[in-house]
């Protein structure tokens, strides 16, 4: 198993992360340790920067080494996602994205500091830019990181600060599209807009961004000053399928056949969000319960293989629903024919997310700091980094 980082993250709360619900530890755990009792696992932390399919090897940068060849007789690439800015080689510098335990601490101390800032300024012009943010992309993640990011500046930060009043925040949530969280059902995302509404959170559908600078965003000809901008929109492939010289789709992701693998080159397989595959006629979506199901099946069909016992059929994704969550005591969850919204779509929500986390010892402190959050309205991993303080 290679990878450029020692851990593996739990990417559905990292946005609990970025807004100082959860420590980066509660969400993550080492990939050594969850590989600890499968004896015939090796791990390599480097970054694959090659990949010859004539030789059957991979070029691994590993720190403190170099470049490493390792040879393979199946190789599966699940490298996943992404963020892609349209191009936009400055907006990053602007805009943080959030797909990694850096980013997350990265906006955690941007949108921190933004409050710092806005405590020490007397003009209040520049005091309303501070606590003034917006987040380009109405998915999921763009979704959950407002509505928290809104409870945040009401209930958390309420009485710590002596001449600003964070209540007073002003958050946008920017999508080209013509609603938010166009994966669900119309309906649902109605209801997910009007608790964002009912939490203080500006929608505004419809909205191309620009350009994105120090000073805001800007929107229709139209200049946003903000204090911070969250970047939760576009995504692309990992650059591992460039590598392989493999047909793609229009965004950049593997063709592969119905078991996986890549066609006319035996063992080689491609899963989760860096491969596209038909079914019922519609391509899947590129969502973590699609690529859980993909690694499972490779991982079978590989043993299979191994053991010589009878393969397994073409692939088939279940889906067993969306969820998304938007605040305290209210999620959405659409399942087949089933829709709902409210309390107990939140309830199933946290159940399924505690269910899922890599270890006892996460899901026992994502537990417990949840209780205290929710009772509280506390929130204990309010830090800012030394190298991202007022880094605007």
């Amino acid at each position: 198993m290679i990878d450029r980082r020692n851990h593996h993250i739990f990417q559905p709360l990292l946005y609990q992360v970025a807004t100082a619900v959860l420590a980066p530890s509660e969400v993550a755990a080492p990939i050594r340790q969850l590989e600890a009792k499968q004896e015939n696992v090796s791990v390599i932390l480097g970054e694959v920067v090659g990949v010859d399919l004539g030789f059957r090897s991979v070029d691994v940068d590993c720190p403190g080494v170099g470049i490493k060849k390792v040879g393979f007789d199946c190789l599966v690439i699940a490298a996943g996602m992404q963020s892609s800015y349209f191009g936009h080689d400055e907006f990053p510098k602007y805009a943080p994205c959030l797909k990694t335990i850096t980013d997350a601490e990265t906006i955690r101390s941007k949108v921190l500091s933004a409050y710092e800032v806005a405590e020490s300024i007397d003009d209040e012009d520049e005091r309303r830019r501070q606590m003034t943010f917006v987040l380009v992309g109405a998915g999921p993640t763009g979704v959950e990181l407002a509505a928290s990011l809104a409870q945040m500046a009401t209930t958390t930060l309420r009485g710590n600060f002596r001449r600003i009043d964070p209540s007073t925040t002003t958050i946008f949530l920017l999508d080209g599209a013509k609603r938010i969280l166009p994966s669900f059902a119309e309906s649902l995302s109605k209801k997910a807009a009007e608790r964002l509404a009912k939490l203080g959170v500006q929608v505004i559908t419809g909205a191309m961004v620009e350009s994105i600078d120090a000073r805001g965003v800007t929107v229709g000809g139209k200049l946003i000053p903000c204090g911070a901008v969250l970047w939760t929109a576009c995504v692309s492939p990992s650059p591992l399928v460039k590598m392989l010289g493999v047909a793609t789709d229009r965004a950049g992701r593997a063709c592969v056949g119905p078991f996986l693998s890549v066609p006319d080159i035996p063992n080689v397989f491609v899963v989760g969000d860096t491969a596209t595959l038909t079914q019922n006629g519609k391509p899947l979506p590129g969502v973590a319960q699609v690529a859980i199901q993909q690694g499972r099946y490779v991982g079978r069909l590989i043993s299979r293989e191994l053991s010589g016992r009878k393969p397994l059929g073409p692939f088939r994704y279940f889906d067993k629903g969306n969820m998304a969550v938007v605040g305290k005591n209210f999620a959405i969850m659409e399942s087949g024919r089933i829709r709902l919204a409210g309390v107990t779509a939140w309830f199933a929500w946290a159940f399924i997310h505690l269910l899922f986390l890599p270890q006892l010892q996460n899901r026992l402190r994502v537990q417990r700091q949840w209780l205290w959050s929710y009772f509280t309205g506390q929130r204990s991993s309010r830090l800012v980094t030394e190298a991202a303080r007022f880094d605007k």
